[in-house]
């Protein structure tokens, strides 16, 4: 019986998933284009620019939907960007590089990319 339950919430669970996932990784984004939240600003025409306008955009455009596919494969990508650059020098294992976040986005993006929207 309790299988049956978590089958059927299962449509508007993702759907949670993929809003809560977009809009958190949106603040990663916001705290280097806007310095807020703790962080400092980045400039934009750094990497890390790059990659704060990547995530604070397409995070919000995967919370709400608009070109998932695309727009999830390409944070997808930044994330194992920022892993092999900045935590896989410091050793193989996520959990010992600091990396645990960047590979979790990641893979949870990829995932949302093959999924779409709904």
């Amino acid at each position: 019986m309790i299988l049956k339950l978590f089958s059927k919430a299962q449509p508007w669970s993702y759907q949670l998933m993929r809003i809560v996932v977009g809009l958190v990784f949106a603040c990663h984004g916001a705290q280097k284009l806007f310095g807020v939240l703790g962080a400092d600003r980045v400039s934009l025409l750094t990497q890390r620019g790059a990659a704060g306008i990547i995530e604070f955009f397409g995070g919000l455009l995967i919370a709400a939907g608009v070109a998932v596919t695309p727009v999830a494969f390409i944070c997808s990508g930044e994330m194992a960007v920022a892993f092999f650059q900045n935590h896989w020098p410091k050793g193989f294992w996520p959990i010992q590089n600091g990396g645990e976040l960047a590979v979790l986005y990641c893979f949870v993006f990829l995932y949302i990319s093959t999924r779409g929207a709904r």
